[in-house]
């Protein structure tokens, strides 16, 4: 099984916002082991096997667990590179972690004790998603919880805090207040960040993706540990968080000088090895 851990940085996790059918998983991986090569860092494939907070009973979800965990499988054999899914129940922990390397716990969620102690109790890293309502410093009882259950490596993701309606901001200073509230590596998801919740067509959620360069270099100074982008071959045509994620093609363009800030601003040579 593909090893992965939090404390190795900076890091990208990547991948497209669902397990989708088709070709795209398995394009997206591919191009994502290459990435890695070139940028010389460690990547982490992400993909949902469900998406079970969708603001309409017809948004599209993802091809749930079983299913969904076969399609990660599959990316493991075939890239090498270690993957990461999203959890939404106590009783999908154990089972998730049979083939995923690391388990996700989002945002809506992130203080649901008994998901984030079954989540634990795997002994896989485990990424907690700050609530876009929480304090940084907050985070700390979801660490809490789950180290309490068994998992040592976990880290937080500031995803943006509600502005008003259907926006978002990223507090810059975010990064450091929970890295020392909570003593965890700390990511930055630039993709979800610029969402704009219920502002999209039938009520899917709309977004700045213009906003994703720099506010990725900004992150990079401001302390994050590492990075998590949704990314697809044709964004337009995703089935979810169309409005936000980057495109694949040019996602070496975007991070390139992101490595080279984040670098700059821990006073070392490069953090493309």
């Amino acid at each position: 099984m593909s090893q992965w851990s939090f404390r190795e940085s900076p890091f990208l996790i990547a991948g497209p916002c669902v397990a989708e059918e088709g070709d795209v998983v398995p394009r997206t991986a591919a191009a994502l082991a290459e990435l890695a090569v070139r940028l010389g860092i460690p990547v982490c494939f992400k993909a949902s096997f469900d998406k079970a907070n969708r603001a309409r009973l017809t948004g599209a979800r993802g091809p749930g667990l079983e299913r969904g965990l076969v399609a990660l499988e599959a990316v493991k054999r075939a890239s090498g590179l270690p993957v990461l899914t999203d959890i939404h129940e106590a009783d999908q922990a154990a089972v998730a972690a049979q083939v995923a390397d690391v388990l996700q716990i989002p945002a809506f969620l992130c203080r649901q004790t008994d998901l984030l102690v079954a989540a634990g109790r795997t002994g896989r890293p485990v990424n907690v998603k700050k609530g876009q309502w929480m304090a940084p410093e907050a985070m700390a009882g979801a660490v809490e919880k789950v180290r309490s259950a068994g998992s040592s490596d976990v880290a937080l993701t500031e995803r943006g805090t509600f502005l008003g309606y259907g926006d978002l901001v990223v507090d810059m200073r975010s990064f450091r207040r929970m890295a020392d509230a909570a003593s965890v590596p700390v990511i930055y998801d630039a993709t979800h960040s610029v969402q704009q919740p219920g502002m999209g067509a039938g009520g899917t959620s709309g977004g700045q993706r213009d906003a994703i360069p720099p506010l990725l270099r900004a992150a990079a100074a401001a302390g994050a540990d590492g990075f998590f982008i949704e990314t697809h071959p044709d964004p337009a045509r995703a089935v979810s968080d169309a409005a936000t994620q980057w495109p694949l093609g040019q996602l070496y363009e975007l991070m390139a000088p992101v490595l080279d800030i984040w670098a700059r601003a821990r006073g070392v040579e490069s953090a493309r090895r």
